[in-house]
């Protein structure tokens, strides 16, 4: 970090700074006052205009999000601009009023303390590089231009060595009497309980219960007291016994090593914070329990308002744990419940919409974020869609890949793995390419599926399908990738949910249902398109000796759909994961998973076996594997245009 005296430097985190490419517009710099100043870790971009002007700000629609979006222990530290002609200095200090206007709908905290703001700016005309400035007080007059950018090389790792996650559940109940004479008296009411609620997270009597998610290290208890008066860090090493000062390090694991980040479930420490409210503590003066009666003088109705509350919050490892609750876990669960309120208040009386939060880690962005879901009528309902896709263009996400889903929500408490039920499927062998020999293609170019697929064939589940089922092991195989990718939420089907599928649609018979006749592409395409809405490609080829000179098509497809393939010929039928392709020689390779196979589980015995592997058209010793006196149906399943 440099210091007072040095020239300010710029630390890029975000491997992608830029989420607007070819058009004009503006972007959120996110840091964290964790992390060393200036640091930027990510890129939200601004969606909200007024009304009046599509040039002005709305900065109360884009201080609600980020409110919900942006955990607790991360903040807008600047803002950059894209657009064309720009004058440097001017649209720096726009970039840094923006980003202080912000700051200023998103704090109560009147004096916002140190406005060091960052302004950035990028010429679609002049430049492609960023150009940073910074503000030390958010005014244009002392305005910096800075030419030090460091970009870290491992970023994940530079952020969760620094700090952890607090995360905190609470189910709330308000119940709520009102009269049906005066319907909109409810909403005064549920507006008071809702603070009611928020004042009891600041109650002396309440009690914190501090653990370490996933490790067997001992809770700690704080009493609201100690929170009340909880400074940031301890100026002397704490004693075990001093819990109020306990740092965030006390529940750190000692061994772990994040050198290579696989995922926050796995690589954060995570602390788990429980609120109790203690009304068993001993009181100054003795007191007998009352019971009172307030009889309503006319008729009442009685609605109850639940609340499921889910925060994250990011905190230095070395910062006092009554300090990171006090001032990031009870703040978030604060705006957490403010939020809900808001968007329950319309329909209070008409429906009480299912409102939950679920955090995110996608693609690109080194931090958890958090939605709130609406999900009275299902994840699929075009208002949740909506949703989802302005999530999407806010975070540079692309619209075809399904990210945001709830089943793309990070696992913090290890329920995914927690049930003790199988599911179905859940044996199956994933991903068993990634452990097979190179080509063997000098100078090719691989292009593979993306994603992970379980691996179906002959014999599973104990169905004896040799000689007639490698297309449903096929069909079987393409549709666990689009489920494992979270496309769809459907169990991978049976043959016999196959042949139904086929005779509901009009295309067999009802004769078909329990036979062992065979399918092609064709069928496999009805199937995909009316289970899970997915479009195919067929490619149509006479002959095998053909086949290499799809290479390029195919090549693009891995590249652009990343689905696996299904190749029927014959009477056989594989499912292709992959080719490698060069483009001057012509050489080239074809990943094959075959459904054939009919022993057990044991990927070394799949691998050695060829049973998935590299296969050429010609190998070596002059064997064909297509077939020359075969014609050939490829099935290229195309991505759901959906988020």
């Amino acid at each position: 970090m440099a210091s007072e005296n040095q020239d300010p430097a710029i630390r890029i985190l975000c491997r992608r700074l830029q989420i607007i490419k070819s058009e004009s517009g503006l972007q959120w710099l996110i840091g964290s006052p964790f992390l060393p100043r200036h640091t930027v870790i990510s890129t939200f971009r601004c969606i909200h205009t007024t009304s009046s002007n599509p040039q002005s700000l709305d900065f109360s629609k884009e201080s609600d999000d980020i409110r919900t979006l942006l955990p607790k222990g991360f903040e807008v530290i600047g803002a950059l601009i894209v657009g064309k002609d720009c004058n440097f200095d001017k649209t720096a200090g726009e970039a840094i009023n923006a980003a202080c206007n912000l700051r200023k709908s998103l704090s109560t905290d009147a004096s916002l303390g140190n406005l060091e703001l960052i302004g950035a700016v990028v010429d679609l005309n002049n430049a492609k590089d960023v150009r940073f400035f910074v503000s030390k007080d958010g005014k244009m007059d002392s305005l910096e231009s800075v030419s030090s950018i460091v970009y870290e090389d491992n970023p994940e790792k530079f952020v969760w060595e620094r700090g952890c996650l607090l995360h905190c559940a609470l189910q709330v109940k308000l119940p709520l009497y009102y009269q049906p004479s005066k319907p909109n008296d409810v909403h005064e009411t549920y507006m008071r309980a809702v603070d009611a609620v928020a004042s009891k997270f600041r109650d002396p009597q309440v009690t914190c219960i501090i653990e370490a998610l996933n490790e067997t290290s001992g809770a700690i208890v704080l009493r609201g007291s100690e929170l009340s008066t909880a400074s940031s860090s301890s100026s002397s090493k704490p004693k075990d016994s001093d819990t109020k000062a306990l740092l965030c390090s006390h529940f750190s694991s000692r061994s772990k090593d994040i050198t290579s980040f696989s995922s926050i479930e796995e690589s954060a420490d995570k602390i788990q914070v429980s609120f109790l409210l203690n009304k068993s503590m001993n009181s100054v003066k003795p007191s007998a329990p009352i019971a009172e009666y307030y009889p309503a003088t006319q008729e009442t109705q009685l609605l109850v308002i639940g609340h499921k509350l889910e925060v994250l919050c990011y905190a230095s490892k070395d910062l006092s744990l009554a300090y990171g609750i006090s001032n990031l876990v009870i703040p978030a669960l604060v705006d957490q419940l403010h939020s809900m309120r808001k968007v329950n208040i319309p329909d209070l009386l008409k429906r009480h919409p299912e409102l939950h939060p679920y955090h995110f880690l996608p693609p690109g962005i080194l931090h958890p974020i958090t939605a709130l879901y609406e999900l009275s009528y299902g994840e699929t309902e075009l208002k949740q869609v909506e949703t989802r896709r302005s999530l999407h263009l806010r975070l540079g996400l692309p619209f075809d890949r399904p990210l945001l889903r709830i089943s793309n929500a990070i696992d913090i408490v290890g329920k995914k793995h927690s049930s003790s039920l199988v599911q179905k499927g859940s044996s199956f062998l994933k991903d068993v390419h990634l452990t097979i020999p190179s080509s063997g293609v000098s100078g090719g170019v691989a292009s593979l599926v993306q994603g992970s697929y379980q691996y179906y064939h002959y014999l599973h589940e104990r169905l004896d399908d040799s000689g007639w089922g490698c297309a449903y092991r096929s069909l079987q195989t393409i549709i666990s990738w689009f489920k494992l990718q979270n496309y769809t939420s459907i169990d991978v089907p049976s043959h016999r949910e196959i042949q139904q599928a086929l005779v509901e649609i009009g295309d067999k018979d009802p004769s078909f249902i329990g036979s062992r006749e065979w399918i092609g592409a064709i069928e496999l395409s009805f199937v995909l398109d009316k289970l899970i809405g997915a479009s195919c490609k067929i490619i149509n080829v006479r002959s095998g000796a053909e086949l290499p000179e799809k290479c390029r098509e195919l090549a693009l497809h891995f590249e652009n759909q990343g689905t696996p393939i299904m190749i029927g010929g014959g009477v056989l039928a594989y499912t292709l994961l992959g080719v490698d392709y060069n483009d001057a020689s012509g050489d080239c390779s074809f990943l094959i998973l075959d459904p054939h196979y009919t022993g057990s589980d044991d990927i070394k015995k799949i691998v050695n076996g060829g049973w998935c592997g590299w296969k050429k058209a010609v190998d070596s010793k002059g064997k064909h594997f297509f077939l020359h006196d075969k014609f050939y149906n490829l099935l290229l399943p195309q991505r759901p245009n959906m988020v």
